[in-house]
């Protein structure tokens, strides 16, 4: 079964518990999908990987900032239908 969370009306909190809930849910995943001590091992005790991953996630939610306000120009323009 598939849902549709409202996002767009979550607090910060909320917006923070439901990212842990989903990289909890990707890394179980993950971790099922291979060898999870050879994934650990190779990974490191450091926090590179931690760090990549943080700096990965906030060039992609600016992107994704970038490009909505690129489609909603577009179509302030009438370059694309609004919905």
């Amino acid at each position: 079964m598939k849902i549709k969370l409202l996002v767009e009306l979550f607090t910060p909190s909320i917006i923070m518990q439901y990212a842990e809930y989903c990289g909890w849910a990707l890394a179980r995943a993950h971790a099922r999908a291979g060898q999870p001590a050879l994934i650990a091992g190779y990974m490191g005790k450091g926090d590179e990987f931690d760090e990549a991953l943080a700096d990965f996630v906030i060039s992609y939610a600016q992107q994704n900032e970038r490009d909505f306000e690129a489609l909603v120009q577009a179509a302030r323009q009438g370059r694309i239908d609004s919905p």
